[in-house]
């Protein structure tokens, strides 16, 4: 059983950031968090409902479902970012554009309250305070969360989330 909000918003070591635009958008959310605590060493502990979302970066492709998850694991950042690779490489991502379309992405947007700066690992991730489309379903997982210091819901003030809106459950592709 997850926990409620506050409770999760406590006791998580990583917040994620996931997000599909190709084929059953919803079931690739939900197929990369099976995968990502199929082994056990990545617990569940809060996942934000589903939001449809504009394109983000290249506006030229389809729309969005995105979601946030907390998890606690003993991981360290590192194993975690390769985990959230493995995810997106063993369900089909390929890159080939920046910013383009992709089955999934996995991104670690959170890890424990480390601030890493390595060539392929950032966190807190660097464009989280530019994103609604992040920004929206980590505050229903993480309320209490701050990032550099400012809680979530300044940063969100600052941003246009008109386009961020729940994904009904019937309208999963």
């Amino acid at each position: 059983m997850l926990k409620s909000k506050t409770e999760a918003a406590s006791q998580f070591d990583a917040a994620l950031g996931l997000g599909s635009n190709m084929g059953d958008k919803a079931a690739n959310l939900d197929r990369a968090v099976e995968l990502l605590t199929a082994a056990g060493v990545v617990k569940l502990v809060g996942r934000s409902r589903n939001y449809r979302s504009a394109p983000w970066g290249v506006a030229e492709q389809d729309w969005f479902v995105n979601a946030c998850v907390t998890v606690q694991t003993d991981l360290s950042a590192r194993a975690l970012l390769k985990l959230c690779q493995d995810v997106e490489n063993d369900m089909g991502r390929e890159r080939k554009q920046k910013w383009g379309p992709r089955v999934i992405d996995v991104d670690i947007l959170t890890y424990r309250d480390q601030t890493i700066r390595e060539t392929d690992l950032i966190v807190p991730h660097p464009l989280i305070a530019d994103r609604g489309f992040v920004m929206i379903p980590l505050q229903e997982v993480a309320p209490n969360l701050k990032i550099n210091r400012q809680p979530l819901s300044a940063l969100i003030k600052r941003l246009d989330v008109h386009d961020i809106v729940p994904l009904g459950a019937a309208a999963r592709k």
